[in-house]
């Protein structure tokens, strides 16, 4: 039986790291992609829709795949910590795999701003964490002074081994289709992601290993879209808390991929969120958080604007689990009934 050995070992020869390199892995990657057909036929049904589910990563999240890299070649450069801003979800993977390393860890996270799940498993974890009486962009700001005062190696997405790692995904996506895709769908919060994805796919391509690109298409929340509106957000609001940002880090780069991809991004409100994540719940069996139902929405938008191609293959990435934010799925969803411990009454709420 060979078994999957994680994302750095898999695809090495891609990837900026040595025989020197000590790998500090919790076997990411090789996520679930999905062919939604149910959620295909009652959205978009002009095209082949997947699912790449990136909350099936060991913390829960895509994160992981750039911080095997990150926290890999922190041990190497011997960084006494590693240390991030986060909205959640770099907070929990810097957290796992720099306690996996033997690495201090320092968070810094807007106070009252993220997920109860994110914010369990950084503290589960054993990483310093520190909430600041302001936003994402403020804790950056801060976290980045840091870094160059001390030895602590910053594992947010302006560390390039954090993209370097994410490109993988992309490259996984065309090993399980055997193809690119035609358009590649996300969310863009910090835009590291869709930075990355064009990153692999360009790179795969240039290898023979695909013989056509993808149009990167990505989606920011309404009330939090800087780089849709042309300018920072001072105060970014959504119900989506892990692209809830208001001065996106990778914004240049997220902006040279769709150029270069003839993609395009575009926002998605609040309430079209909450209706791909029930859609997707309720439809695939597929329970992500918010955020990640930002791809999604942005396809339903797409498709009812009639600017999905007829035929195409869709790839929408789903960047984290649904348990990371159970607070909103537990104020979405239907809420339990309670009856008497008889079978008359228990029957009685039965539909089918």
């Amino acid at each position: 039986m060979v078994l999957w050995r994680g994302v750095i070992e898999e695809y090495r020869k891609f990837l900026p790291v040595s025989e020197q390199t000590p790998i500090v892995t919790l076997c990411e990657g090789n996520t679930p992609l999905l062919h939604a057909t149910r959620l295909a036929r009652k959205v978009c049904p002009q095209v082949e829709l997947f699912l790449k589910v990136e909350g099936a990563n060991p913390t829960g999240s895509f994160k992981d795949r750039g911080m095997t890299l990150a926290v890999s070649k922190a041990l190497e450069k011997q960084a006494q910590a590693v240390m991030c801003a986060s909205t959640g979800n770099t907070s929990a993977s810097a957290a796992a795999y720099g306690s996996k390393a033997g690495l201090a860890v320092y968070v810094l996270v807007p106070a009252g701003k993220v997920a109860l799940g994110k914010l369990a498993q950084a503290m589960m974890h054993g990483a310093t964490v520190v909430q600041i009486e302001g936003n994402f962009d403020q804790a950056l700001a801060i976290v980045k002074e840091l870094c160059q005062e001390h030895d602590y190696e910053l594992v947010n997405s302006l560390n390039p081994y954090r993209l370097e790692g994410q490109k993988t995904a992309a490259m996984e996506v065309c090993d399980q289709l055997g193809r690119a895709p035609a358009l590649h769908v996300l969310p863009v919060g910090n835009a590291g992601n869709i930075s990355a994805y064009w990153k692999g796919y360009r790179e795969y391509w240039a290898a023979g290993q695909i013989v056509s690109l993808p149009r990167m298409m990505g989606f920011q929340a309404e009330g939090a879209a800087p780089i849709v509106r042309g300018y920072v957000i001072e105060n970014p609001q959504t119900i989506a808390t892990a692209i809830r940002i208001g001065n996106p880090a990778s914004w240049k780069l997220a902006v040279q991929a769709v150029e270069e991809s003839h993609g395009m991004i575009g926002t998605v409100t609040d309430e079209e969120i909450l209706q791909a994540y029930r859609y997707l719940a309720q439809e695939e069996g597929v329970f992500c958080e918010p955020a990640s139902a930002a791809s999604v929405a942005g396809v339903i938008k797409l498709g009812r604007q009639g600017a999905l191609p007829e035929g195409a293959t869709v790839v929408c990435t789903l960047t984290g689990h649904g348990l990371k934010d159970p607070d909103t799925a537990v104020q979405t969803a239907a809420p339990p009934r309670t009856v008497k411990a008889t079978r008359e009454d228990v029957s009685a709420l039965l539909t089918s």
